[in-house]
């Protein structure tokens, strides 16, 4: 169904709605309003409700009640289950049916009675006086419809004689109403099948649950009115008919073997052998099918379009069947009131579609929508002694009491009581009139009773798509509940509904679900997996992976639809079906109904429990092959690795930092900070090591003390071994963790017992063998130590791993230093002496070459040591040696880089700009003295040290840094020392005087455009995002740019904000009024050409806006913070530094 329409009205829908019912409200209740003088019954409960439920609460329900019923009638109108149109016009008019008959005297006596008929005609013959007769008319017939169908279906059109119809909207005839937006929308076609009404609320309450998710994100929780909105999916149709035909379909298929029912089930899968231990069924009246999360009834009418075939076969009166149906048949519950009453209005339309005359002995569904029932104290214990205490056994005094909560814990409330109808039978017996406080009690006794009874185990079929919500959403009260009564599956509600339906299931019974995917694999449904595999059976599977629902996409929401039995045989084998691959809904459904019919037999896939529990932690990995089950029985990674405990700090911002930000004397094993390897994106061997951790004994003190961080025990301290990043939707990779470096609980590691065992690890962890059995364990975003240490170990040639990876590690060692923020950086390639020559396209040419033949033996020894553990393992059938270029990670490499889809000329041209924009980095870098072409490595990168630091280092510097720590950055020559003139001066003495035009000029054309735009336009952001948002060097801005200098943060000492001062007011007072004084004398030279005139009058009207902004710039915002001699501490970082500056420095959006 095509569904984007449905879902821009639903919402503009509510949006108007609520402001129409908001507008009626205030109309209403205000003090002198004609609804006060004639309904004032209706007055009195409008206003009962907005105390008890809150004004919003009861806008939101009495909106929602409008939508539905014109929603409603809208269907009945296009399927003409009306006699005469409510809301639709008859062909070729443009007015509702039922009031254009109106006004031409007909009205029907059977829906309309005889007064109402007559305020109607009195209306449309003016003989009422109103501004709006024919709007007026037109609603009292619409309410007068609703009240009509009361009788037929009381769920959805309760007699509307309160204040639902005062709040009723005022427009209903216009072409901007709500009614001709909800024709346009719900289009014949639209309602061919009920499940329009289903989308319809999914999309109505989209932007509710939009609201929810994003309160989450601000932890708040998720409350009991709120859990429909948080949880409301509706399934795709040819996942219901999964479900339905494997569960229903097969019970039938297997008390009926010979049944023609098989040909027009499509989705349903034939059994692999003939079976004889199942639930036996004589006729089809005894099938009963539950769904205890019905939402709007999606499951349930499928499962009725199923159950008419059936009995159609068995030879019923066809008048006769949707009453049965409805009557012994299907069963739904739900929390959400709303979602109740569309299940319920679903099931009468197929009943109704089926049967014409169904209205005349309409037959209730039975969905129960779960309420709350609570007793006051001592109101229990006065109704049994009413009644006879010794009926009252304790589990039945306890049922009455586990319904406090219903709209908050819904199916997942087990009844303790068993006989159910029998004791609802006995107390409805009772005699309790003329007591209205026990009557009172007595109806909330047997609501809980009824309730108790759609909850108790006596279904055949159970089949569900389940509210998905985390601990985490979960508010206080059903936490608790969770952790009480559902201790295998307390992690998610989908999980507990996997445990509830079966306990709703009869022996033998089936349960089929959509949920999602992390309970086949996590371990913390490692529990319930286990009950399952021992307690139930595994029938057939469809993992649909991520992408299984249009209307939510994403990576993150991966499903699975899945049939078990209510009965153990860990022999069976399920078929199992893997949809994962397919990239949207259709997709997937294509595959499933290909796969089913034998057309692709490499996405099936037989399994049986034991098979499960060959693997660690039992995960449904349902595809691995008989050679790699078999080798879970050898060693494990554990047995040669340790893995204890975690970093946390709990608080990054105060303890954690970049490497770049705090005094480089201060970086070490037996210094503050530490290196701290926290994830990061896809790179192999080598890298990803950019931060800092606080390793101060104070630090150590709060990691060990605080609540919520935790430390790594001590004895694991500065050890080698390999880390990866904990979450990530692309493909893992592993890197070596150096004895002088921390891992953060997002880079978990794991540490040989044995370092001469490390090679040989890394070789392993990083080929494919190892993504392909973790998926078999957690195919998920998370890639915990459990499984790469549950990795079974085989017998390789040790010291050819060894050779291989080493020479890995050291090229992606190389790579890595080879760029300015990595700790071990010493000097640019484009300066090494291996590759530099006097013209710099010669340089950057011949260092190509060598990142060439880098990328390329990277690629070459990845795929040996691929090919060695691929055949150790005898998996040639299943993997594959081969490593794409984009997989190969070095930097120098533009097809990991860049990556995506472009040519060879493109990524070229995107290497060579940035190894340029490198170039330039480090050439600022010499200006200030935080590199130097005269010594490898970091020169200056101190708190406060200076020039004369500097030269201690190197006494006659080549390229001198800046004196003063101060380097303008303007629009032309202006200062001897801008940056301008610096990078030139900076590569004539690197490359040399005789290329030095050519040089410039191949710098330029890299960049696209000339040096002075570069560091004007783009040079800081490109500093900002080098170095994450944690710059270095620092932009004094004014607030249009027309003056702009750069400081080198590490030499910053309180005075430096009136070294740029003085660059300042020398630009402004000196340098810009003299250019404005030459320019004056232009401007009325009689020597001067008209056109010289006119050119210089304009310069200096745009010098003087110049100098108004520099004016105030220094007024408001430069001297005032020169004077203030602001410190600061490098180890503060630079995100507390960096906005003492405030508005002086350009602003970096994001530092955070």
């Amino acid at each position: 169904m095509e569904t984007s329409k449905l879902k821009k009205f639903a919402q503009f829908a509510r949006r108007s709605l609520l402001e129409q019912v908001t507008a009626k409200l205030k109309l209403v209740l205000a003090d002198e309003s004609p609804a006060r003088r004639e309904r004032p019954q209706a007055i009195k409960k409008l206003e009962e409700a907005v105390t008890d439920q809150g004004k919003e609460q009861v806008i939101e329900r009495v909106a929602y009640i409008w939508f539905n019923r014109f929603c409603a009638l809208r269907f009945m109108d296009v399927n003409r289950y009306n006699r005469i149109g409510i809301v639709s016009p008859a062909e070729g008019q443009f007015q509702p049916e039922i009031l254009a008959d109106a006004k031409m005297g007909h009205i029907d006596e059977e829906m309309v009675s005889e007064s109402t008929r007559q305020k109607i005609f009195a209306l449309l013959d003016g003989k009422t006086p109103s501004q709006d007769p024919q709007g007026e008319a037109y609603r009292l017939l619409v309410v007068a419809a609703c009240n009509y169908w009361y009788s037929a279906m009381p769920f959805l059109f309760e007699r509307i004689d309160d204040y639902t119809e005062l709040l009723m909207p005022d427009d209903l005839l216009s072409g901007n109403s709500i009614l001709a937006y909800t024709r346009e929308a719900m289009t014949p076609d639209a309602c061919e099948d009920v499940e329009v009404i289903g989308w319809l609320y999914q999309f109505y309450i989209s932007e509710k649950k939009d609201q929810v998710f994003a309160d989450l994100k601000k932890n708040k929780k998720v409350t009991p009115e709120n859990i429909p909105a948080a949880t409301q999916l509706f399934t795709p149709h040819w996942i219901v008919r999964y479900l339905v035909e494997n569960s229903l379909g097969r019970l039938w298929m297997l008390n009926r073997p010979n049944s023609g029912l098989i040909e027009q089930m499509d989705y349903y899968i034939k059994p692999e052998d003939p079976e004889t231990d199942f639930l036996r069924i004589n006729s089809p009246e005894e099938i009963k099918i539950c769904d205890p999360a019905c939402g709007s009834g999606h499951m349930l009418t499928y499962a009725f379009d199923l159950l008419y075939a059936i009995y159609e076969e068995e030879g019923y009166e066809p008048a006769d069947i949707p009453a049965k149906i409805l009557t012994h048949n299907l069963y739904g519950i739900e929390i959400d009131e709303r979602a109740g009453e569309l299940a319920a209005f679903a099931l009468t339309m197929k009943a109704r579609a089926k049967q014409r005359r169904f209205f005349r002995k309409p037959v209730q569904p039975n969905i129960c929508v779960l309420e709350s029932v609570r007793f006051d104290e001592g109101e229990l214990k006065e109704y049994m002694d009413f009644v006879g205490r010794d009926l009252f056994t304790a589990p039945l005094q306890t049922t009455l009491r586990q319904f406090e909560e219903a709209d908050n814990f819904g199916s997942l409330i087990r009844p303790d009581v068993t006989d159910v109808e029998g004791m609802f039978r006995i107390l409805e017996s009772k005699n309790v009139s003329g007591q209205l406080f026990i009557s009172m009690t007595h109806q909330k006794v047997l609501q809980a009773l009824r309730q108790s009874d759609y909850l108790s185990p006596k279904y055949h079929v159970v089949i569900a798509n389940p509210p998905y919500m985390g601990g985490g959403g979960m508010n206080g009260r059903l936490k608790v509940f969770a952790q009480d009564n559902y201790k295998a599956s307390k992690s998610d509600l989908f999980a507990m509904f996997i445990e509830r339906n079966l306990d709703l299931g009869t022996a033998s019974s089936f349960v089929a679900m959509i949920t999602m995917q992390s309970w086949m694999f996590l371990t913390s449904f490692e529990n319930l997996r286990t009950k399952l595999l021992n307690q139930q059976t595994l029938i057939s599977l469809a993992h649909l992976g991520p992408r299984a629902f249009d209307s939510i996409g994403g990576e993150v929401v991966s499903t699975v639809a899945f049939v078990l039995k209510n009965a153990s045989d860990k022999a069976y084998k399920s078929s199992n079906v893997r949809l994962v691959e397919g990239r949207n809904e259709q997709e997937k459904m294509r595959l499933f109904a290909k796969a089913i019919k034998g057309e692709m037999p490499e996405i099936c896939h037989l399994a049986s429990a034991i098979d499960f529990k060959k693997i660690p932690g039992s995960p449904f990995a349902y595809w691995a092959s008989e050679r790699i089950k078999d080798a879970f029985n050898r060693p494990k990674i554990e047995s040669l690795t340790i893995s204890d405990g975690q970093t946390k700090t709990g608080d990054n911002d105060k303890y954690l930092r970049c490497l770049w930000e705090v005094n480089a004397s201060s970086i070490g094993v037996d210094n503050k900070w530490v290196k701290h390897p926290k994830g990061g994106g896809f790179r192999r061997w080598y890298g990803n090591v950019d931060n800092l951790i606080d390793w101060s004994e104070t630090a150590r003190k709060h990691y060990r003390s605080d609540r919520v961080a935790r430390i790594l025990p001590e004895y694991l301290w500065w050890k080698k071994g390999f880390c990866w990043t904990l979450i990530t939707t692309g493909k893992q990779s592993f890197r070596i963790v150096s004895n002088d470096e921390i891992f953060n609980l997002a880079a978990p590691t794991l540490f040989p017992k044995n370092e001469t065992n490390l090679f040989l690890l890394l070789g392993l962890v990083n080929t494919p063998i190892t993504e392909y059995i973790t998926k078999l364990m957690n195919p998920t975003i998370n890639m915990n130590v459990g499984e790469i240490q549950s990795i079974p170990l085989v017998d390789v040639d040790k010291n050819a791993v060894d050779g291989i990876v080493k020479s890995l590690v050291d090229l992606s060692g190389e790579d890595w230093n080879s760029y300015e923020t990595s700790w071990n950086f010493t000097i640019l390639p484009v300066l090494n002496p291996d590759y530099r020559q006097t013209a710099l396209k010669a340089t950057y040419q011949k260092l190509r070459e060598h990142w060439r033949e880098m990328t390329l033996e990277m690629q070459r020894l990845e795929q040996e040591n691929n090919r060695i553990f691929i055949e150790a393992y005898g998996l040639q059938d299943e993997l594959d040696e081969e490593v794409d270029l984009n997989e190969i990670t070095l930097t120098c490499n533009p097809h990991y880089r860049y990556g995506g889809d472009k040519s060879e000329d493109e990524l070229e041209a995107l290497l060579l700009a940035d190894t340029m924009r490198e170039l330039v980095s480090y050439a600022v870098g010499c200006m200030f003295g935080r590199y130097a072409l005269d010594k490898p490595g970091l020169v200056l990168a101190n708190q406060g040290e200076t020039i004369e630091d500097y030269l201690k280092q190197i006494p006659e510097p080549s390229f001198p840094a800046d004196d003063d720590n101060v380097i303008p950055m303007l629009d032309g020559d202006w200062f001897t020392d801008d940056i301008t003139e610096r990078f030139r001066e900076f590569l004539r003495i690197a490359f040399g005087e005789k290329h030095y035009d050519e040089n410039l000029r191949f710098v330029e054309q890299a960049l696209g455009k000339d040096i002075r735009k570069y560091f004007l336009k783009d040079f800081y952001n490109d500093h900002v995002r080098r170095y994450k948002k944690r710059p270095i060097y620092w932009l004094f801005s004014s607030p249009k740019g027309s003056f702009n200098a750069l400081i080198y943060m590490h030499r910053y000492q309180p005075h430096t904000v009136g070294t740029v001062l003085e660059y300042l007011r020398d630009f402004k007072d000196e340098k810009l009024q003299a250019r404005k004084n030459h320019l004056e004398a232009v401007s009325i030279s009689a020597g001067a050409s008209q056109g010289d005139k006119t050119k210089a009058l304009k310069e200096i009207e745009k010098i003087n806006k110049i100098l108004a902004e520099l004016d105030d710039y220094e007024r408001d915002v430069l001297y005032p913070l020169a004077t203030e001699q602001v410190e600061i501490d490098l180890d503060d970082g630079v995100k507390a530094n960096y906005p003492k500056f405030g508005d002086a420095l350009k602003k970096i959006p994001g530092l955070s």
